[in-house]
This record gives structure tokens, sequence and C-alpha cells, in this order.
């Protein structure tokens, strides 16, 4: 049980009075208001109650009773007797099923309770009315493990006497082909199918239950002619049967169903729903090159789209779903197998509205064919589709591209949160890659309360881990066989990263818990994997997926040994870290704090050997690539502090050569912002963040982008899409940048498991007026704001709210750092300018120089490109903005016209005055 407090002025809690139904009280002394055990016995399933609170405060005084919280328990403890029921005949073609069947209800019944599951994906209704909103249920799981049931309360649809129940039914997740190219196959099975029972209370006390087996009957002669997540859906109004989800309709014509035992427990899993979550109208029509009519709804979502039609009867209804344009046309070439149709056939009895129901499509342009008449794009809406998580992080500052930024971030979570954590929503993909997932839970922690969504899909990593001697699959659920079946660090990672991330964020030692067996697992398979000398340099390594600077995406410049050997030591470290948070056994693991010694001892031993073979007494790495370095500082892996010093040099140094644009790919980039600013580079922090040549964070936001790139440049300067088989404008890896803008430039970060105690750090970026973070904590919403001095902006006002139950360090540049309690704070502070960042730079100037200047590395580029593109790409590919040249010397190089080197000088000696 968790509870917020809110107080004005400073108030302490010194214990607590729970009250379960209005009648049993139980005192608790103590400050812990989140995830408090329950205190009360143990509940009955099944049952309904409500729970109430009052708060003592350290003063002695008593809180008014809360208002009461009711609540079902929606767990079981009779064995699940329900058979799977589906259609008897067989199909290969994606048919969704109907299934119905009639029962009789006493009088006397006080409450219906439902139980459900289904191999596929499933909707109930009671009497014509659906049980409730949730859509695509019960999710993705690792069917042949671990399979989900709902418990819903249906009472208020139930009548007495005659009642329907009705079912439909697609094969969603557990039918669909998964892998690529000619490779792609089912890996689950061919038919969907749904477990049923109906729990009905009598008055007397007496239970009635009526299972899947009870005079049910399918068909699959409906509306619905075939379904797929990758397909998209065929609808034919003339197919309805009208009637069919009530009592007293004629089934007559059906089939009776075909039933086989389940083959394990169904669970009830903690995880919000997906839902309808939001509505959006288009904002225009286009006409294409080739004449087809296309729909823009103004940004990238997920779902699908619901229209209002009337037509003839057999008008055919064609909607093509893409999330960019190519040549005018819609991008159907990224998309690769997944044709994300949905096609509609009119019964020409009037206005029909027309949404699919088991498929969902990445998309912000709908390309519409076979509309009768006039075309109105009034009649269209798409409907936005995600797992129901609750909203907690919001970031704002005087940066524009940045506050767009981060609502790209936001939209691409949200995308990608349909049921599990995806890499994308859109492609033949959409699976659950465990490296994407690693890289972007802080992330996601910042912005949304993801520890259910997380936990949920972590059991499932722990359950694919246990048929592989701990190994962790690249994907979860893994349906792609000896494809993910590898060991590769930075994904496997996943199995150790996110656990600490959801502790770290929420506090939810009980979820620690359960995956430290899962952590050892995968930590013990890694240093097997690198054997005695604990440098992980054997096997298949996806190393800094998708390196901007690489020809391939697995072809990082960081060494894939130094990465992994990096995450070999970050691993076992965490696990280190998770057993010393625990004082009793748990699982197999018989002694914590002698396991935490032991596994710590072994980390010594990996950074040991990291810095023997990686390291040069002069402060380089082998592997000379700006990932090592944000790695190796950002996990520790080098202690002393000037050597912290020189790798931090060196990791600058590498980016200014490089014009400060993006040179880390999936591993690197959560990294190296922390690894510049906790080692002296914040002008190098500052000008990575702020860069806008590709590849940049807001190269992707100049070019109109409205959620993440799986690529830098997955669409080109030149407006074209990259040529890559594999290019997607809905990923969330790379914004894991996020993370950074709420902990860093807003200065809101947790320094205790579940923000119980609070950092306050904000980075002053020299560029920015002003910055704001708000996050609900577990404890209450805490805020950080500061804003420059408009008559002298080397004072900066920072003001901080720290919620009820917690405590703040406080870390401010021109004093020693502090401790505040509960309440609301302003402090005005002396932040002295760099200077770098707006200095007068020429054609003459050094190229370091240069670099260092605010947007002079843009300057300099799109000056050359507007007189010669072919020219200006030339210079990019080899210009190495260091020391000891000039600019002009450099441009001389490419011989670029006097009148292009005149207007660069023009455009940098003007670069001061507008800053």
């Amino acid at each position: 049980m968790s509870w917020i407090v809110e107080a004005h002025g400073p108030w302490a809690q010194a214990g607590a009075r729970l009250r379960l139904d209005g009648t049993e009280v139980r005192e608790l002394a103590g400050a812990e208001s989140v995830l408090v055990p329950w205190p009360f016995p143990p509940l009955e399933p099944g049952t309904q109650h409500s729970l109430d609170l009052q708060l003592v405060g350290d003063d002695g005084s008593l809180t008014p009773w809360s208002e009461p919280l009711p609540f079902l328990t929606a767990f079981r403890e009779e064995p699940w007797r329900a058979p799977l029921l589906s259609h008897p005949a067989p199909t290969l073609e994606a048919q969704p099923v109907l299934l119905r069947t009639e029962l009789d209800v006493a009088a006397s019944v006080t409450r219906a309770t439902l139980f459900a599951t289904a191999l596929g994906v499933y909707q109930v209704a009671v009497n014509g009315v659906d049980v409730d909103d949730h859509l695509l249920k019960p999710g993705w799981t690792v069917y042949q493990h671990r399979l989900a049931h709902e418990t819903t309360d249906v009472t208020p649809l139930l009548r007495t006497g005659r009642n329907a129940l009705a079912v439909r039914l697609a094969g969603g997740w557990y039918t669909e082909a998964y892998g690529f190219g000619a490779r792609a196959a089912r890996f689950y099975g061919d038919q969907p199918a749904v477990s049923i029972e109906l729990r009905l209370e009598h008055a007397d006390g007496t239970v009635e239950r009526l299972g899947s087996a009870d005079g049910w009957r399918s068909t699959v002669e409906s509306e619905f002619v075939s379904s797929g997540l990758y397909a998209g859906e065929t609808t034919d109004a003339r197919r309805r049967q009208p009637g069919w989800n009530q009592p007293f309709f004629d089934d007559s014509s059906w089939h009776p169903v075909a039933t086989r035992p389940l083959a394990l427990e169904p669970e009830s899993v903690d995880m919000e729903p997906v839902r309808r979550i939001g509505e959006i109208a288009p904002v225009d029509v286009l006409t294409t090159p080739s004449g087809a009519t296309v729909l823009d709804f103004g940004r990238i979502v997920v779902g699908r789209v619901r229209y209002t039609v009337d037509g003839p009867r057999a008008a055919t209804i064609t909607l093509r779903h893409a999330e960019v344009l190519e040549d005018g046309e819609l991008c159907v070439r990224a998309l690769r197998a997944a044709s994300s149709i949905d096609t509609h056939v009119l019964a020409g009895e009037g206005p029909e509205t027309v949404e699919p129901e088991f498929t969902f499509h990445g998309f912000r342009y709908v390309e519409v064919a076979g509309w009768p008449g006039e075309f109105d794009i009034d009649a269209f809406r798409a409907v936005v589709l995600h797992t129901d998580l609750t909203r907690t992080g919001w970031f704002s500052c005087s940066e524009p591209l940045l506050e767009r930024l981060h609502e790209n971030v936001v939209q691409s979570l949200r995308g990608n949160a349909l049921a599990l954590p995806t890499d994308c929503p859109q492609r033949d993909e959409r699976l659950g890659w465990t490296g994407d997932a690693q890289v972007f839970a802080p992330a996601a922690t910042s912005l949304f309360d993801v520890d259910a969504f997380f936990g949920s899909w972590l059991t499932d990593l722990s359950l694919e881990q246990r048929e592989r001697g701990g190994r962790v699959p690249t994907v979860v659920p893994d349906v792609l066989g000896e494809l993910s079946d590898v060991a590769a660090a930075g994904w496997g990672d996943a199995a150790t990263a996110v656990p600490s991330v959801l502790f770290e964020r929420y506090g939810d030692l009980a979820l620690l818990e359960r995956q430290l067996p899962s952590m050892a697992a995968w930590v013990d398979h890694a240093l097997e994997a690198a054997g005695p000398g604990r440098l992980w340099e054997r096997g298949f390594q996806y190393g800094d997926w998708l390196d901007p600077t690489a020809s391939r995406p697995d072809k990082a410049k960081a060494d894939p040994g130094v990465v992994a050997t990096a995450w070999l030591f970050r691993s076992t470290r965490l696990l280190a870290d998770g057993l010393s948070q625990l004082t009793g056994p748990v699982a197999d693991i018989v002694s914590p704090s002698a396991e935490a010694r032991r596994y710590a001892r072994v980390a010594e031993e990996i950074r040991a050997a990291f810095v023997g073979a990686y390291l040069t007494p002069a402060g380089r790495l082998m592997s000379d690539a700006p990932a090592a370095y944000a790695l190796t500082l950002a996990f520790g892996l080098v202690t002393e502090a000037s050597m912290r010093a020189a790798l931090a040099s060196r990791l600058a140094f590498l980016l200014r050569a490089g014009g400060y644009r993006m040179a880390t790919g999936f591993l690197g980039t959560p990294h190296v912002l922390d690894a510049l600013l906790d080692n002296g580079q914040a002008h190098a922090a500052e000008q990575l963040l702020l860069q806008r040549m590709c590849p940049s964070w807001l190269y992707p936001v100049t070019m109109g982008a409205t959620t993440m790139w799986e690529r830098w440049d997955s669409m080109l300067p030149d407006g074209s899409i990259n040529p890559s088989g594999m290019t997607s404008f809905n990923h969330y890896a790379l914004g894991s940048i996020a993370d950074v803008l709420h902990r860093r430039v807003g200065g809101l970060a947790p320094a205790a498991p579940g923000y119980r105690r609070l950092r306050v750090e904000p980075w002053f970026v020299e560029a920015l007026e002003h910055a704001a973070v708000r996050h609900d904590t577990p404890y209450g919403r805490a805020e950080v704001r500061w804003r420059r001095n408009p008559a002298d902006p080397a004072e900066v006002s920072v003001s901080a709210v720290v919620p009820p139950g917690t405590l703040a360090d406080i870390v401010l540049p021109d004093r020693a750092p502090f401790t505040v309690g509960a309440g609301g704070y302003e402090w005005r502070v002396a932040a002295p300018l760099g200077g770098r960042l707006h200095q007068a730079v020429t054609v003459d100037s050094d190229l370091a120089d240069v670099a260092d200047t605010g947007d002079a590395c843009r300057v300099v580029s799109t000056t050359l490109a507007e007189h010669d593109p072919d020219l200006a790409r030339e210079f990019d590919a080899f210009v190495r903005w260091v020391p000891g040249r000039a600019l002009r010397a450099e441009l001389a190089a490419v011989s670029p016209p006097a009148s292009s080197v005149e207007e660069i000088d023009r455009r940098l000696r003007a670069l001061r005055v507008d800053m």
C-alpha cells in the first residue's frame, strides 16, 4: 500500500491508521508511506473491500480519514477448470472467431465475476455490452510459460432470466508470423482459443461456476474476414449477424466449439490494460503525384483509424498506413512485410462507423481508396492506443527545440508501450528487444509510472532465461529462434539494469528481490562467456549498435570487447548492490550479504582486467572511440581522479573533432552526457546537446520529427528516406536523452530508492534562459525550476518543492552541498558564464575555437550546402575540428567559391551578435 501526503508547511508523519471495510483498524508506527506491507489477514479471492487511512503527525495531530478506496481482489485460489475453446474447423487464413452461449440467471444471484484468458486477443460481451474498455487483451506474455487472465465484475450486466455471453476472438500475437523475409513463420500456433468461467454467487452463499464447455457455439462467418497485427484487418458489413450477442439468437447454423485443456494455470497480471487513450483529427488531406488521397494526422501516432461512411452495398474502402512520405507517396518500404492495410466492405444500409478491433498501426499518413461520393476529411479520426500508463514527469525550458525533443520522447514511449515495451510499432517487428528496453528504462521512469509495466515484462524475461541456462535472448518474448538466442552485452544486461532502475525510481524492493535470481543467472552466464581473464571478447556482440560514424549497424568504432567488458562490470556491480539491499534469504540465494561481497570482489577483478588491458598510462583507451570513453566513465571503471579527467578530456576532444555531432549508438548515447558533466566537460556536453546538424538529438526535430527515430538519419538532410531496410520513425532507444533533461538540465534526480531522498543539482546550460522539471514521485510531486536574471545572466534563481516524507540534497555551484526537508525553497545562485559559447570567430579562427562556438559548425556546413551540397558533404566528411589549423585553410581543401567563404565569414561574425 502507498499513499501521498499533501501538506502546507512543515509536516512529518509519525504513524498511520489503516481501516479495512470501515471496521478493522491497524496501527502502524513510522514515517514510511510507500509500498507498505499489508497489515491485515490475507484476503479471500474475488471479494470486494474498501480501505481508508488516517495519519499521525510527529506533533501527535491526526489527519481526517481519507475517502475510502474500494477494490476487488482479482486473484483466484481454486484451480482453473474451464477448457480452451476454439473453432472446430481450423483455417490458416487468420480469421477471427465469434463464440456465444446463453444461460439462465436466478434472482438470487448477488454477484457475478467473469474470469477469462486467451491464446490470442479477445473481448467478452454480456447481453451485447462489452464487459470493459480493455483492448487486445490479455496482451502478450510468454505463452508457453505464463498466461494472463482477467477478472471482471459483470454483476451490473446480468439480468434475471435469459442472458447471452458472447466473445470476439482473433489471433493477435499468438498467431502472428515472426522473423524476417522468407524466414518469417508462426511461432506459437495457428488458431486462437479462449477460456471463460463465470462465477455466480447466490444470496444463500452457494457458488455456481459456468465453464467454457457449457453450450458454447462458434462461427467464422462474421463481419471479421481476416485480421493480423502486421497485415491489418478486413471486415465486411454484409456478413454481420445482427443480434448474435443477445439472448434468444438462433445459432443453429453455428458449430459446436472444439475444446482442449489449458496447459498451464493462468495468473492475474499486475499491469495496466491497453485502452483507447485519445483521438486526433486529420490536419490536412493531400493528393499524391500518383493521384492517391492521403490524410495527414499531423504527427505519428499508434492505433487505428475510425471513420463514418455512407455508400452503396459492396463499396470497398481501403486504408493504407505509413509514418512518412517518400517522393510524395506513402513510404511503405520502411514497413517491410507489414502491409498495414485495413479494408471494409459496406452493407449499403445507411451510415456505418468503422474501426478495426484486432490490429494496430504506427502512422501519420493514411491513404484512402474507394471512398464513395465526396471525400469528407471530418469523417476520420485517429484512435490512439497504448497501455494506460500514468504520466508522472514533465520538462520545459526556453529552447523550443529541446521541448519538442522531449515531447517526441513522450510520444515514442506511448507508441511503444502497447502491452509490452517494444522497439517500434509499425513494421514487421514490434518486439520486446531487451537492448532498447534497457537503454530507455531510465527515461521511461522519468515520464510515466512504468513499475508494473516493466515488472510484468521482467517476469517474462526471467521465464525465457530458465530454458537457456541464464542467457537472456535479445527479444522477450522470444519468437525469433536462433536470431535472438545469443548472449549480447547491453541486451542481456536488461536483466540487471531494468530491475535496478525500477528499484532506484520506485523503491520497489519486492520486485528487486523477485528479479535477483534472474540478475544472478545472467551475470553468471556472462562471466562464463568472458572466461577466467574477465574480459568478454568472445562470441557475437551487437556492440554500440547504430553508431552513426560506422558503415554498418554492428560495426561500431568502439571495440565490442571493450563495450561487453564494461557491461560485464556494470551488471556484476548492479547485482552486488541489489543483493546488499536484502537482509534475508531470497530464492536460491541463501545469504545475500555473502553473495553481495562475492560479486563485489568479482566486479573489482573485472575492473582490474579492464584497466590492465584497455587503459594506457596517458589516460587513453585502446579503443579510441567516444562510446568506449562514455561507458568507462559513466560505469566507474576508472576511479583515480586525474585519470578520469584525462579520459573525459579525450572524450570531449573526439566529440569536438567531429563537430560535436553524435558519434555514439544505442549503448553509448545514454551515458555520454553524464560522462562529460561528471568530469568537468560541461561545455562539450552543452555543444553536443544543442547541436542541430546531422547526426544529433535536435536534427530530427529540425526535420519535423514528432517521435524519436531509430537512426540519427532515418530521414536524410535532403528529405529522402534512409535507404536501409531497417528504418523506423518511432523508436524510443535514442530517447534516453529525456532522463538527462530531467536529472541534469532540470536538476531533479533520486538520491535514495523511490525518491525518499532527492538530489537537486541543475545544470545551468549557458544557452538556456530557464528550465523546469516536475515529477510525481511515490511521495508526491517534486519540482525544480531555474531562471537566469535578465539583467545579470550570471545570476540564477533556483526554486524547489520537496514533498512530505522526503529530504533533498541541494548541490549548487557557489556553495557547499546542504540538505533540506519537505517544503518550498528558493535560492539565488552565482553561475558565471564560461564565455566559449559566445566567443567571436571568423574564417581565420582556429578550427577548435570555431567548433566551440555555439552553432558555428552548422553555419559553415549549411552555407557551403547553399552553394554546392556535394561540396558540403565532402567537407563534413573529412573535416576534424582540432586545434592548430585555421578554418580558411581547411576550407581551401575543397576549393569553395570565394563568395562562399566570404558568406561563411560574414555569418560567423554575426553569430556573437545573434547570441
